[in-house]
Order: C-alpha cells, then structure tokens, then sequence
C-alpha cells in the first residue's frame, strides 16, 4: 500500500508531467479538495474524484506548467491520516515565459493509498491569470 509520501510524490510528478487524470485517480471516490483563498473562477469545493476530475482536465489548459512543488516543511500530526505540507510552486506561464513561486500551506487526509481531503492554502495572487 502506497504511504502518505508516496501519494504526495505521486502527485508532485502527474502535476508536473500535467497528467490530470492520473491526479485525479489519486483521489478517493468520496474525495474532497478545497480552496479557502479561491480566486479567478476557481471552485472554493469540489466533491467526489468525478468531479476532481471533471474539474482538473477542464482547466488543464490553463497556460500555466508546474516546475516543481518544492516541500519546505512536512509535519505528520497525532491523527496518522493527516499530513500539513508546506511548500512553494515553482511555474512558469507558458505564454509569457515568465516564472513565478507561490508559496502555500496544504492540509492531507491520506487513507488507504488515496487522498480523502486535501485543503490548499495557496497564494493564489502569486499565480498569474488567477488572481
């Protein structure tokens, strides 16, 4: 069975691969993402992996490529299916050229293999075309 980590390194490489489908297959058919700071049409929820899906290859023309998604801090907490990642996301805007970092605190639930619930806490004004 597949570690907390290993989700988490798994899904570092289909974003950066913009391998959408095999990101959303990450998650657990009862999955939830959410974005507290949503911004640019983004969703603040999205319930269930369809819709995680659904959701991922309808923006994946977005002209923004992941580079990385350099971890700064990782913290396993007393409830072994949580797991806070803090990190930055290094990318490039594929029309300009232009890069940038936007930094971003995430929230796990990892059980059985598969992502149950993942907050993002990103800055999305970082972001260009988001904000």
């Amino acid at each position: 069975m597949r570690t907390a980590l290993d989700v988490l390194e798994l899904r570092r490489r289909h974003l950066i691969a913009r391998d959408f489908a095999s990101f959303a297959d990450l998650f657990a058919e009862d999955a939830v993402i959410e974005l507290p700071f949503a911004v640019g049409g983004l969703p603040a929820r999205l319930e269930g992996r369809d819709a995680i899906r659904e959701f991922s290859l309808n923006t994946s023309d977005r002209p923004i490529d992941i580079l990385d998604l350099r971890i700064v801090g990782l913290h396993q907490t007393v409830d072994p299916e949580v797991v806070i990642v803090e990190l930055v996301t290094e990318g490039r805007h594929t029309t300009t050229g232009a890069t940038f970092e936007a930094p971003c605190i995430q929230v796990f639930r990892i059980r059985d293999g598969e992502i149950k619930l993942f907050r993002d806490y990103v800055s999305a004004a970082k972001i260009p075309d988001l904000a």
